[in-house]
């Protein structure tokens, strides 16, 4: 009973290096998680005792969660400035009811022209330029918050958008302030 053959010999053998490896690897792997974790903490971005680097990444993630946002906002109220909204489309159409159920039949035709299209144009123009200066504000707000505080630097997609909202909100803006003045598309002369 106390012998054991070469081949139980070779099998504890190899179990008892098994065991050395896989204690080997976990005191690696331990090794590991402690060098990410003092890295986390050398940058600043430690939550707490508990935090881990997956709490790392969500605290970069959030500082730029807000200003992504505003950068697309801003975009899309640039870009609903030159096309056009559903609220101006209404003021404008409202508009051409008022100037409709106002003008007598006897006035003048130019009078007519400007109460039933030319308010209404203005009407969608004030819209549009309303769009545009908040498009443009937005923008900009984007685009100066990290010199306000500890936001961090900001992402070249969010400059990017940032800076199309801004583009897109000053040429909404010059095109509304044309259209308002009529000196873009002006109403036809009744003479």
């Amino acid at each position: 009973m106390g012998t054991k053959t070469v081949d139980e010999a070779a099998d504890e053998q190899a179990a008892d290096l098994t065991k050395t490896d896989a204690s080997d690897d976990v005191t690696e792997t331990e090794t590991e998680t402690d060098t990410d974790d003092d890295a986390i903490l050398e940058d600043g971005l430690d939550a707490g005792p508990d935090a881990g680097p997956d709490d790392a990444v969500a605290k970069e993630g959030a500082t730029g969660v807000g200003q992504g946002a505003g950068a697309v906002v801003a975009a899309v109220l640039g870009f609903v400035s030159l096309s056009g909204s559903w609220i101006g489309t209404i003021a404008g159409a409202r508009q051409t009811l008022v100037g409709q159920l106002q003008t007598s039949s006897s006035a003048s035709v130019a009078h007519q022209i400007q109460a039933v299209y030319g308010d209404a144009w203005q009407a969608t123009a004030l819209w549009a330029g309303l769009f545009a200066l908040t498009a443009l504000v937005v923008g900009v707000v984007v685009l100066a918050r990290p010199a306000f505080g500890n936001a961090g630097p900001q992402a070249p997609w969010i400059k990017s958008v940032s800076w199309a909202g801004v583009v897109l909100g000053v040429v909404g803006l010059l095109l509304a302030v044309l259209k308002y003045t009529d000196a873009l598309l002006g109403l036809p002369s009744a003479s």
